[in-house]
């Protein structure tokens, strides 16, 4: 086929697609931002992408983001075949031009196409083989989801139309969505909030009364979360609670931070707290899943002149008591008894000392324990093998992530970053790293936040996956965070199993997973700034060879 042949057959291409195609794929509004680019969404206008079907045994479907522009492009192909496949780069759009035809503007974009294929050829382009193996597996998944805080709730109640706040939901929790089924809350305020508050404040209420209806903040955020569930079509949301303070009262310096810890005398009233909690949220429609024993327990002890936010001091000596003789008796007794109970909630470098010195004072307190619950913010610091430490001591835990946000580190940024590709890598290495080392599901912070990374009362602001557009509060930005998630949450339902997939060097990054559907869906990371030829070659179906654009993620589907 002559050049000219295959750049009018693109145009033509391109013209059924501007013309048609799937209702349920809407693509990116793209804007350039401060440091790359972010999808603009508006009450009329949001991208999604209906999930890949495969007509046969011998398709695949990779979807595609990039540094350049990518964001959930979908390409499809055939196991078998000889010649390299190939992910075009996001090619940024030719200006319009005053009375041109829509075919004209569809050619120049077409033309423009070719060019960047041909300069496409000279770069230097790596090669990687990658070998999946469905036989070897390891951990079944349980999912991914975002936390629902005041912050989002505040957030989410000045949109100027409704219509936004349903894009928001759908984008997360929606199958055309990221396909989020986990979600995270505190038990009261937290430091996304605009004040510090829990229930039963009043001074010595040792009867707790009153936590048989919802505080006017929560009416507001549970209002939110039901018309999320509503709109988004989730059949099973997961959501895990947690604890950030005791109601002042009940702790041994009297206010919200600080050092201060739970005094003995009400560890029995904070185990009741709970449970009361937990029914009024079912009474009020909103099952809960999962609780923890409580937002990073330390920052009471050790980090109370840096934290100023609500805080409540555990020792793992004192949470062994109050788990084992308190809280855990307190749920297994109870009408929600089968409710999943997470211990720590912390950061990796208090793995496994945590649990061996809970354990050291009361015996067997740790099996009370369904899961354990881990922050990300120092793993770059504190290695993987404390995870595997953990998992060697108390085996059989569901392991999770359960907060997540860059911007915490006196080195970085506070703020959102709009359109910053470093940091949706930084969520790629941090997923791919997590997940090889046995968790099981991954919640994120807050969904959205303002421009300078709030609201947050103590000005404890950082980044997030979506940023509202408070000036207007018609429109908010996905951020390349937010499609990085995506690459693994999407395609990866909740009981997909972990199977075995090795590159045969550094140019790739992977993890593999075999569906509930016994598809196969892999997530793979070329961060490097070459192309790369990806040449996949799976046990039972045999191969083919993608190449796809430098600093990419892609998620790749077959049977």
């Amino acid at each position: 086929m002559s050049a000219s042949k295959g750049v009018l057959l693109l145009a033509v291409l391109l013209l059924i697609a501007a013309i048609g195609g799937r209702g349920e794929t809407v693509p990116c509004k793209v804007k350039d931002a401060e440091q790359g680019k972010v999808c603009v969404c508006t009450a009329d206008y949001c991208d999604y992408l209906e999930n890949p079907t495969l007509t046969d045994d011998t398709e695949f479907a990779l979807i595609s983001s990039s540094k350049q522009g990518l964001r959930f492009a979908t390409s499809h192909g055939h196991f078998g075949t000889e010649d390299t496949y190939t992910v075009q780069d996001y090619v940024e759009p030719v200006p319009e031009a005053k009375n041109k035809t829509i075919f004209s503007r569809l050619l120049d974009q077409a033309l423009a196409s070719a060019f960047t294929l041909e300069s496409r050829e000279s770069t230097i382009t790596r090669f990687v083989t990658l070998k999946v193996n469905r036989s070897k597996t390891y951990q079944t998944m349980t999912g991914f989801g975002g936390s629902y805080t005041g912050a989002v709730s505040y957030l989410v109640d000045n949109f100027k139309q409704p219509e936004l706040a349903d894009h928001l939901y759908k984008s997360f929790y929606a199958e055309e969505g990221l396909g989020f089924n986990l979600m995270r809350i505190s038990i009261g305020g937290c430091d996304f909030d605009l004040g510090a508050w829990a229930y039963a404040e009043e001074e010595d209420n040792t009867m707790l009364d009153g936590m048989d209806e919802l505080d006017e903040r929560d009416v507001m955020r549970v209002g939110h979360i039901k018309r999320l569930v509503e709109v988004s079509g989730i059949k099973n949301l997961r959501i895990k609670g947690a604890a950030w303070s005791a109601p002042p009262w009940m702790k041994t310096n009297n206010r919200w931070t600080g050092f201060g810890r739970l005094q003995k005398q009400y560890y029995q009233t904070w185990a009741d707290y709970h449970l009361k909690w937990v029914k009024l949220m079912e009474d009020n429609g909103l099952p809960i899943w999962a609780i923890s024993t409580g937002n990073e327990p330390l920052n009471g002890i050790f980090f109370m002149y840096f934290v100023k936010f609500m805080s409540m001091g555990w020792t793992p000596q004192t949470q062994a008591i109050w788990l084992n003789d308190h809280l855990g008796p307190t749920i297994r007794n109870s009408e929600f008894k089968d409710i999943i109970l997470f211990g720590n909630d912390d950061q990796r470098y208090s793995f496994p000392h945590w649990f061996k010195m809970m354990n050291y004072t009361r015996p067997n307190s740790v099996d009370y324990l369904d899961g354990l619950s881990l922050h990300w913010y120092w793993d770059e610091i504190f290695g993987s093998s404390l995870i595997d430490e953990t998992t060697e001591y108390a085996p059989d835990k569901l392991l999770i992530v359960s907060e997540s946000c860059i911007g915490d580190k006196p080195w970085q940024r506070s703020a959102p970053v709009l359109g910053s590709w470093e940091r949706a890598e930084k969520y790629t290495r941090a997923f791919l790293e997590n997940i090889k080392h046995g968790f099981h599901a991954w919640i994120d912070w807050n969904i959205i936040l303002d421009e300078e990374g709030g609201p947050n009362y103590v000005d404890n602001t950082v980044d997030a996956p979506v940023i509202a557009n408070t000036t207007t509060n018609e429109e908010f930005y996905k951020q390349p965070m937010f499609y990085a998630m995506g690459h693994f949450s999407k395609l990866v339902p909740e009981g997909s199993i972990r199977v075995d997939a090795v590159p045969s060097n550094v140019n790739l990054d992977c993890v593999a997973f075999l569906r509930p559907d016994k598809k196969i869906a892999a997530v793979l990371f070329n961060s490097g700034r070459a192309d790369t030829n990806i040449t996949v070659v799976d046990s039972e179906r045999g191969q083919f060879t993608v190449n796809v654009p430098a600093k990419s993620i892609h998620t790749l589907l077959y049977s």
